[in-house]
């Protein structure tokens, strides 16, 4: 599978981005993942195809929300209220199969990322 982010760029913090990832073909479990300067990468948010369950970080949950268009094999990560600390590299990612949609190690797959710049 190959995934294709976009949509980042440089926002004033409580602006909004909306990013996207588009895969080669249909892929049940994706997810959003991000890495700060100096930080490991992790888990941001997932929308699972078929039956539309999404999970987020707890720091971004009522900001930001994980969509899909399965017509298009596209993943959607919409941010709302930016904040500064939102700042990394978003990845989008997919594996085979499931388990923890939380764990880097699970993903199979991976996008280029795409850089979220929030100034203060």
């Amino acid at each position: 599978v190959q995934l294709q982010a976009s949509g980042g760029g440089l926002v004033q913090a409580g602006g909004s981005l909306r990013l996207s990832c588009v895969a080669s073909r249909r892929t049940q479990f994706m997810g959003w993942f991000r890495r700060a300067p100096g930080k490991a990468r992790e888990f941001v948010g997932t929308d699972k195809w078929n039956d539309g369950r999404t999970n987020y970080k707890e720091s971004v949950k009522s900001r930001f929300t994980a969509s899909r268009d399965d017509a298009k094999n596209t993943l959607y990560l919409q941010m709302n209220s930016l904040k500064p600390e939102d700042t990394a590299v978003y990845y989008c990612a997919a594996r085979r199969y499931s388990g923890s949609y939380y764990e880097v190690n699970n993903y199979d797959y991976w996008g280029q990322g795409t850089l979220v710049t929030v100034s203060s």
